[in-house]
Parts: structure tokens; sequence; C-alpha cells
């Protein structure tokens, strides 16, 4: 039997978390109500009250619900649920966790299950999950399941669309993911334009006793990558693809954002760094890309993605970027520059082929970094199997590991 986090706002949408958390306990599982109302009173006997999750945000209930601003009662609900479901977690007292709601609800809900760790089972029903979810879902695997009907009492769409979710997370606590060999893990950054690398270079990994996550660089694939590292969960970074930083500088819309590159440099974590797939910033279709890119060199990834080659002066700016975030490494690192090509589409004869703009990031790069920092300038392509031997070999120097057979 599990027990299973049932937080809402009470006064709102009592009626509905509690007919969630009745067919919670018809499972065989138990109920934990949390209650995140502020402006009425709760229609539902909770466990954890209102006043307890407003104090753990460091206010005062009483003053907080004088004020009758919707507004600020989200944004504190929003500072406390976290706080204590994270408790409850550490404590052992909750194995799942599921809430309903709009625009406020949504927005608690899943600041509440931010908090917790990838792996613990989130189900957040709410009217806004047909759309932009980036906001809400973060870098954890919350699952975002349509309320199709607004939150607003039990009829004929809501009863199935929330028996389904209840039964959802039901399942999730339910199954217990098979047991695997646990080795140190390695993050690896990737894009279809540094696939081959990649995966030559998690081979080499592998066979040297390490699992290999890789993490696709389209923003969130880079952010979840950054949070991993951050909690501690990684013995080395493949930083192949940071193509992110294109995207960042220019305006594409697959940043993740000015952190990208720190996680690693700050904790301590060994690295290798490329400047994989530089040469590129994603835009949507052919003509959502800003009018004052007029008269760039564009290449058609697929129907939805287009891709723009960026200048001498941007790949000048992106050196200096990356060497900046490198140069704040606590542990060994490596940047591995492969002069012929920083993509497929920049290889000799493809339409992103520069090699004046890739002169530009290469000696930006150089000249900005430590002078401690290894360096290492190779004469082929990304995808040359030698560059992704290099990758891995100077990988597991920095780990420690020496030089091992691939």
């Amino acid at each position: 039997m599990a027990t299973i986090a049932v937080l809402g706002t009470l006064d709102t949408k009592g009626e509905e978390h509690g007919f969630v958390a009745k067919l919670i306990q018809q499972r065989g599982h138990d109920a934990l109500i949390i209650d995140v109302g502020t402006l009425g009173d709760p229609k539902l006997k909770p466990d954890v009250s209102r006043e307890e999750v407003v104090s753990a945000a460091g206010q005062n209930y009483r003053d907080l619900r004088a004020k009758q601003d919707r507004g600020e009662s989200v944004k504190v609900m929003s500072i406390g649920a976290p706080v204590v479901v994270a408790k409850l977690v550490r404590e052992k007292r909750i194995d799942g966790i599921i809430s309903l709601g709009g625009g406020g609800g949504t927005a608690i809900g899943t600041a509440a299950m931010r908090s917790l760790p990838i792996g613990f089972p989130k189900v957040m029903v709410s009217t806004l999950a047909s759309g932009n979810t980036s906001q809400y879902v973060g870098v954890k695997d919350i699952v975002m399941f349509p309320a199709i009907v607004d939150v607003s009492g039990i009829n004929r769409i809501s009863r199935q669309i929330l028996a389904r979710a209840a039964g959802a997370i039901c399942g999730m606590v339910e199954a217990t993911p098979p047991l695997g060999e646990d080795k140190p893990v390695i993050a690896a950054s990737m894009f279809g334009n540094t696939t081959a690398c990649v995966q030559h270079a998690q081979r080499i990994l592998e066979q040297a006793g390490y699992e290999v996550l890789v993490f696709h660089a389209t923003g969130a694939g880079g952010r979840t990558m950054e949070s991993l590292i951050e909690a501690g969960m990684v013995a080395g970074v493949l930083d192949i693809t940071t193509t992110e930083w294109a995207d960042e500088l220019v305006g594409g819309f697959l940043t993740a954002g000015p952190t990208r590159l720190e996680a690693a440099a700050k904790h301590g974590v060994p690295a290798i760094v490329t400047p994989g797939c530089l040469d590129m910033v994603n835009f949507y279709a052919p003509e959502a890309v800003p009018a004052k890119f007029q008269g760039r060199t564009f290449y058609q990834h697929n129907p939805q993605v287009t891709l723009m080659r960026t200048t001498p002066e941007e790949c000048a700016q992106l050196g200096r970027l990356i060497a900046e975030k490198v140069n704040g490494s606590k542990a060994p690192v490596t940047v591995l520059i492969p002069w012929k090509a920083i993509s497929v589409i920049s290889a000799p004869g493809q339409p992103f082929h520069d090699p004046i703009a890739d002169k530009a990031l290469f000696e930006s790069l150089k000249a900005h970094l430590r002078k401690d920092l290894e360096v290492v300038e190779m004469d082929c392509e990304i995808n040359d199997p030698r560059f992704a031997e290099a990758c891995s070999q100077a990988l597991l120097k920095n780990m420690g590991k020496g030089q091992k057979g691939t």
C-alpha cells in the first residue's frame, strides 16, 4: 500500500480533489490531502493545512488571507508547497503526488512537483495541459493530464478524466522499476548533427564501465543535463554539443538559458567540451524567422525547423562565452576542437561550410580560455571516429581512469 499526496485549492476545488482521493483509496492506497487554498474555507478536511503551507513559505496565513489578493496567494503557496512536499518525501511519508487545477492550481501544483526527484510519480491534471507546458514541467518528469473541461464539479467529462488520472497515479506508484547494474554516470549532449561522434564515444565509455545518459541539445535537454549534474548524479560530462549557446546568443528557440555549461564547472565534475553545432541557430518554419535575419544563410532541417548559419562575428562572441563558462571549472576539463567541421552540414561541400566563421570561433575560444586548461586541436570533422576517440579518452583521463581500450 502506498500513500499518495492529493494537493489542491480545497476552497474552490475540494469536491474534485475529494473525488480523486476516494478513487485512490478504493485502489487500496492512502491519500494524504494538502490544502493550498486561501480565499475561502476548505470544502475537504486536509491532512496538511493551508496554515502549515503558508508557514513553510515564511508567511502568516491571517495576513495573507486579509489581503484577498489571488496573485499573492498563488505566489506564497508556490513557495510553501515545494517545502512541504519535499519534506514529506524525505520523511518517506508519500510515494506519489497528484494535483488538479486551472492557472493558479497548476502553478502551485507543478511548483511542488518540480521540487521532487526524477522518478517520483507526479501527475498534474490541468486546463493548461494542451498548450506550452515548459514553464510548468521544467526539467522534471511531471505527467501533464489535460482536464478537457474546467476543473469545476463532477460531470460526465470530468468524471472520466479524473478517474483515469487517479488510475494513472496509482499505476505509477504500483510500478516498481526493475533493478539494474548501477554504474558511474556520464552525461552527454547530442544533436542529429553530432550523433555519430557521440555514439562512438558512448561505446568507448560504456566499455570502460560507465553508463552514458545522452541529452538532446534542444534547450530542455541541456537544462535537464545541467540539473542532474547539480544534483550530484554525474561522474563526468561529455559536452560535445554546446549548440544551445548559439540560440541563447542570437535568439533561436532552443536556448538552455545563460547558465548552460555552469553546473560541471561549479560542482567540480570532470568534463570535455567541444564547439559542436555552434554553426547553427534554430528557428521554426521559414515564415517564423525574424525579418532582421533576411539575407542570412539558411538550411531547412525539416518542415518545422529552419537552421541559420552563425556569422564570424557571432562565432567570435560564442568562443568568448564558452571559454568564460569553462574557465570556472574546478575539476579537470579538456576543450577539443575539430578544425574541418563542427557539424555534418559545416563540412567541406556542405551548406554551412564557412572556414572564416569557424576560425573566428576557434581562435576566440583559445584566446579567452584559462592558460592552464588543456586544448586539443585536430584536423578532422567532429563526426570523425578519431575525434570521438580523443573526446572519450580525454574524459577518461580527466576522471582519473587513465587510458582504457577502445
